[in-house]
């Protein structure tokens, strides 16, 4: 989760607005956290005016909610590394990096999550976009032959990417990045087993 996502539609100065203030909201989040977070903040970060951050976001909430929303704008797609644990263990790697150092953008927006109903809303629809993205990884492994038909797509990411959230988020404990990819392996070796086939 990069600060501004890359988040923007394309074209004119809206857009243009949207990019700085979000972009700001990212970086003034990860390094102040939620309860650093404000919209004079921001504008200043931003260089756009407070009273145009005021009048389109209004609050700290809008700016997180828009910025966890504006996940679904931009064009990224899981690495085609051609071979499933290949495209797991680039995912692995992404996931990590997004996680550590705990001072993150990512764990700054999961920890405001648990204040905010709406920020948390905001962040299942992102995770939600980014595991339906995701499943090209599967869909891609079952064209090749490498796994069986079937395979459910959600389980093998699952399998592959929770252990890192339940070290680096859940038990706040450090995780290298061979043990990361070793999670990746097992899941893609699970399923070219047929251990996750949809029954």
């Amino acid at each position: 989760m990069s600060s501004a996502q890359n988040a923007t539609r394309p074209g004119g100065r809206t857009a243009r607005t949207r990019a700085a203030v979000l972009a700001a909201v990212g970086d003034e989040l990860a390094e102040h956290g939620y309860d650093g977070l404000t919209v004079d903040g921001v504008a200043t970060r931003s260089g756009v005016h407070r009273t145009t951050v005021y009048r389109r976001w209004g609050t700290v909430e809008g700016l997180l909610v828009d910025l966890l929303t504006s996940g679904a704008d931009d064009s990224w797609a899981p690495a085609d590394t051609g071979s499933l644990a290949g495209d797991l263990v680039a995912l692995n790697r992404e996931a990590r990096a997004a996680l550590v150092p705990a001072a993150s953008l990512t764990m700054a927006v999961i920890t405001a999550s648990f204040r905010l109903q709406a920020a948390a809303d905001a962040l299942s629809g992102f995770w939600q976009d980014r595991y339906e993205r995701s499943a090209v990884v599967v869909t891609r492994a079952i064209e090749r032959g490498e796994v069986p038909a079937g395979t459910d797509a959600e389980r093998v990411l699952m399998m592959a990417t929770a252990p890192l959230y339940h070290q680096l988020v859940l038990r706040r404990q450090p995780l290298s990045a061979t043990v990361a990819k070793r999670y990746a392996e097992d899941a893609a070796a699970a399923a070219r087993a047929g251990i996750v086939v949809r029954h």
